[in-house]
C-alpha cells in the first residue's frame, strides 16, 4: 500500500484495484480562461469525473477566493456550496501533532520519551514494542508500526459496508498489533495511521480530557474556525452547508453516497470536519508561528525524506506536516487527507500563499489522485490576479 495521506487507509484498497473511472458526473460550467484555479476544478469534474470540487486560495497578492465546480448532490443536481464543509481526513493529524507539541512546550510530554511511559503495556506483540518507540517517531511516521487500516479494510466494498461501523481507538490499535512490525523504530519512514491514534491516546492520558476537546480548545476556538468540528461519538452527519460525499467500489461503478458515515475509523488520525477556508486559515496560522513556541515549531518543521508520501514531486515529512518542492520553485507545507466521500489536498507557503482543494469522491485511479494534487500546485504557482 502506498501511504498517500490516508485517514483510514481504505482508499489504498480502492485505488489499487480500480483501473477504470466511476460513472460521469455533471459537466462543469465554462471556465474563465484567465482563472487557473477554476480551470483546474472544472477539469477535475469534466476529465477526472469527480462529482464536485471546491477550493479556497490565497494568491501571491493576498487575495482570497473560493471556487466550486460540478454538483454537490448527484441525486438532485444542486450545486456545490461555496466553502462547504467536508471531512478532511488525515489533515486531522496536523491538528493532533500541534496539540502534542503544545503539551511538549508545557513540559507535560517529552518528545523523546517512549510510548511506554504514557501508555504502559499497550503496544506489544509481533515485534511491536512501545518500549522502543518514541513520541517523536509516532509524529514523524518512523515508528515501524503497521497500519490498522490494512487489517480492517481489505476489499473495496468495505468502504460502503463498514461506513457506519463504530471503531473505538483501542480497537484500531489492537488491529494493527496483529501484524508484525514493519521495521525497527527510526530505521525508515512509512505512513501509518496507527501512529496518530496512539498520539491521541497519549494526549488523553496526559490531559485526562478527550482529544477532540483538546483540539477544539487549543486550536479551533482560538483561531475562530467556526466551520471546523470534531464529531461526537456516534455522530455520522456533517453539520451545516456541505456537498454529498461519494465512493465507487469497482471500475466503472456508479458513485455511492456515503455522506453519512461514522468517522471513528480515523479518530485522532482523521476524524475532523472543516471547510477549505478554515483549513487554509489553520495552516496559515501554523506556519506563521501562532500555535507553537519556537522550539516546538522548529521540531515540527524538521523533516526526513518521505518519497512515498504522494505520487510525484519531492516530499519530506516533519511532525504531522509535510514539505513539498513546488514545480515553480520554492517549497510549501501541508498534509492532505482521504476518508470515505472526500479527498482534500492543501499547501501553504511562508510568504502567505495557500491553497486547499477538496473533491467529493475518493479517487479510483492514480491519475485522479495526481490531478487533485496538481491542482494545488497550480493554485500556488499561479500569478496574482
Amino acid at each position: 500500500m502506498t501511504p498517500r495521506n490516508l485517514a483510514a487507509g481504505a482508499v489504498a484498497v480502492l485505488t489499487a484495484t480500480a483501473l477504470g473511472v466511476p460513472a460521469a458526473s455533471a459537466a462543469p460550467a465554462r471556465a474563465d480562461r484567465s482563472d487557473v484555479v477554476q480551470q483546474r476544478l472544472d477539469r477535475l469534474v469534466s476529465e477526472q469525473r469527480f462529482p464536485g470540487a471546491l477550493a479556497s486560495v490565497r494568491d501571491a497578492g493576498g487575495r482570497v477566493r473560493d471556487r466550486t465546480a460540478g454538483v454537490g448532490d448527484l441525486r438532485t443536481g444542486r450545486g456545490v456550496p461555496t466553502d462547504g464543509r467536508v471531512r478532511i481526513g488525515s489533515n486531522t493529524k496536523t491538528f493532533t501533532a500541534v496539540v502534542v507539541l503544545q503539551l511538549v512546550g508545557e513540559g507535560r510530554i517529552d518528545l523523546d520519551a517512549t510510548v511506554e511511559r504514557y501508555l504502559p503495556g499497550m503496544v506489544r506483540g509481533h515485534g511491536n514494542d512501545g518500549r522502543r518507540i518514541t513520541v517523536r517517531q509516532l509524529l514523524q511516521q518512523t515508528s515501524g508500526l503497521p497500519d490498522y487500516d490494512e487489517v480492517l479494510f481489505t476489499e473495496p466494498q468495505d468502504l460502503v459496508d463498514r461506513a457506519h461501523a463504530y471503531l473505538e481507538p483501542r480497537r484500531l490499535v489492537d488491529a494493527a498489533l496483529t501484524r508484525p512490525r514493519r521495521f525497527a523504530p527510526g530505521a525508515k519512514w512509512e505512513y501509518s495511521n496507527t501512529n496518530y491514534v496512539l498520539a491521541g491516546l497519549i494526549v488523553e492520558r496526559v490531559t485526562e480530557r478527550p482529544v477532540g476537546e483538546e483540539i477544539t480548545r487549543r486550536i479551533i476556538e482560538p483561531l475562530r474556525l467556526r466551520h471546523t468540528s470534531w464529531p461526537g461519538v456516534g455522530d455520522q452527519r456533517i453539520p451545516g452547508r456541505h456537498p454529498q460525499g461519494y465512493v465507487a467500489v469497482a471500475p466503472d461503478a456508479p458513485w455511492v453516497d456515503v455522506t453519512e458515515m461514522d468517522p471513528s475509523l480515523g479518530w485522532s488520525a482523521g476524524q475532523l470536519i472543516s471547510t477549505p477556508g478554515d483549513l487554509r486559515v489553520f495552516f496559515e496560522a501554523l506556519l506563521a508561528g501562532r500555535l507553537l513556541k519556537p522550539a516546538q515549531q522548529a521540531a515540527m518543521l524538521r523533516t526526513v525524506p518521505a518519497p512515498e508520501f504522494e505520487p510525484g514531486g519531492v516530499w519530506s515529512y516533519g511532525l504531522g506536516i509535510a514539505r513539498h518542492d513546488l514545480p515553480c520553485g520554492g517549497h510549501a507545507w501541508g498534509h492532505g487527507g482521504d476518508i470515505q466521500g472526500f479527498e482534500t489536498r492543501n499547501l501553504a507557503t511562508t510568504d502567505g500563499r495557500s491553497a486547499v482543494v477538496a473533491v467529493t469522491g475518493l479517487p479510483t485511479s492514480l491519475a485522479m489522485a495526481e490531478a487533485v494534487s496538481d491542482s494545488v500546485d497550480a493554485a500556488l504557482c499561479a500569478p496574482a490576479r
